[in-house]
């Protein structure tokens, strides 16, 4: 078990060293007005503690990617781990970092709004098409896949066309409801729940001394499907997520002071990169080997994974207790994936969210589509989804490499993660046969010129952008005098 718990090891680590460097780096303001007072509305913008916000962004960003991502990963080998770690340190947790970061300052602004603003202002209409889609997605799946465990669960005693209008009722509640309502109210012990799983399969590995395979760069793939782009797009949220970049502004909104946005964002993302490791591990010690993962994958998908290691380790009322914590986390990504897309329209058309019909007007239309989309093959949605993630990602990265370019920061930091996944994207989807189909050498070529197109403008734009002098923040310098 070195490598697994050498990867826990260096997970904490990077938190209190490299997360440290990065808040040094980007300069925290501590005497700044948040958004949480400026923008005060008792609907989004509602000041809340350090600790509710910490849990309610890991809960919001944990959906079912960490565990169905790594379980699926896992096929891979050991060097799922090494994702794993290095990407929660170096582009993850830098990832929601900044984008939180820079939303506090801009008035609690979604990603759509920031690329507009740091990319030009076609990007801020590319990004909200993609951000919604990406939302709705997530929202699917996140359906889908709680509906199934429980299902499961209950051995068919409840339909599953019932589950799933419970799901999407509370859905409906926590979309349209004042965030401390329903979801700061009741998150502090889904999260307990969550917790208690997370733990329970660590040390049920430890204890029983689980097989779980030492570091190595070799392919185990049974169907030997290529490590570059695979892995990184099928280990999304245990790593890198652009699903995180829609999440972090609900909780710049509720966020009392800069200070606390390295345990929000920056250790909330390290929190859910040792989901990631546990549930990887998990699946690759408890199978007899990658041959016999992947058949239980085929039979069951990751829903039937998750059921029978959290069986097998911790026994019937235990497993019950770890599955019910595996189905809290899409729910809990589920509900504040459709209340960030209701948010990303609102601002978008400028409308105000203060009257609940405001807000039901929004919701409903994507809560029909959801339902829609629920009925088509799960496999096929996380492949669009993964895509969609992984590309939001790189456009969230970027955005924080010009604002730190302009801020003539360290902005490697971001530019580097950046163009990783801006070239794993682009490789996939030139050869995925849900894109152009094309042969992975063609897809590697022309997945190289793309992304070199989009570093030439980059810099372009940011050179440009700091000459004007683009502003970095939103004024808020009078607030305490008019408020």
């Amino acid at each position: 078990m070195y490598t697994f718990i050498g990867g826990l090891i260096l997970l904490v680590v990077g938190y209190f060293t490299y997360g440290k460097f990065v808040e040094k780096m980007f300069g925290v303001k501590e005497d700044r007005t948040t958004p949480a007072y400026v923008n005060s509305d008792d609907v989004d913008y509602v000041p809340m503690s350090t600790k509710k916000n910490a849990l309610i962004q890991l809960l919001n960003i944990a959906g079912v990617g960490p565990i169905f991502g790594p379980i699926m990963g896992a096929l891979y080998g050991p060097v799922a781990f090494i994702w794993i770690v290095f990407g929660a340190i170096f582009a993850g947790a830098v990832h929601d970092y900044l984008t939180g970061m820079i939303s506090i300052r801009n008035r609690g602004a979604h990603l759509p709004e920031l690329a507009g603003k740091f990319l030009g202002k076609v990007m801020k209409h590319v990004v909200n098409v993609f951000a919604v889609l990406l939302l709705l997605l997530v929202g699917t799946v996140f359906v889908s896949s709680p509906a199934t465990l429980l299902y499961n669960l209950m051995d068919g005693w409840m339909a599953m066309g019932a589950i799933l209008a419970a799901i999407f009722i509370y859905y409906i509640l926590a979309t349209l409801l004042p965030i401390d309502k329903i979801i700061g109210r009741f998150y502090p012990f889904f999260g307990a729940l969550l917790i208690i799983s997370a733990v329970g399969i660590l040390v049920q590995l430890v204890l029983t001394g689980a097989p779980i395979p030492e570091l190595t760069l070799k392919n185990m793939h049974p169907d030997d499907l290529p490590i570059f782009p695979l892995l990184f797009l099928t280990i999304s949220c245990g790593a890198l997520s652009g699903f995180h970049a829609t999440q972090t502004p609900i909780i710049s909104r509720t966020t009392q002071s800069e200070k606390q946005g390295r345990k929000i964002f920056y250790g909330m993302m390290i929190a859910e990169g040792a989901i990631a490791m546990i549930w990887a591990a998990a699946a690759m010690s408890l199978f007899n080997g990658y041959d016999g993962l992947n058949d239980m994958l085929a039979n069951g998908g990751p829903a039937g994974i998750v059921s029978e290691a959290s069986t097998l380790l911790l026994g019937s009322i235990g497993g019950t207790l770890a599955i019910l914590g595996v189905i809290i986390l899409p729910i809990t990504s589920g509900d504040t994936a459709f209340r960030s897309a209701r948010m990303i329209i609102a601002d978008y058309f400028n409308l105000s969210q203060k009257k609940i019909m405001s807000r039901l007007w929004i919701a409903l239309p994507l809560f029909v589509l959801s339902f829609a989309l629920t009925k088509i093959d799960f496999t096929l949605l996380w492949r669009y989804f993964s895509w969609a993630n992984q590309s939001t990602a790189a456009i969230a990265l970027w955005v924080g490499a010009m604002y730190l370019f302009i801020a003539k920061k360290n902005y490697w930091i971001a530019i580097i993660p950046a163009i990783f996944i801006t070239m794993a994207t682009m490789t996939y989807i030139i050869n995925a046969p849900i894109g152009f189909g094309l042969s992975l050498n063609a897809a590697y070529v022309g997945a190289t010129i793309i992304t070199i197109v989009i570093i030439v403008l980059f810099f372009i734009a940011a050179k440009k952008n700091r000459a004007n002098n683009l502003p970095l923040e939103v004024d808020v310098s009078n607030w305490s005098s008019t408020k």
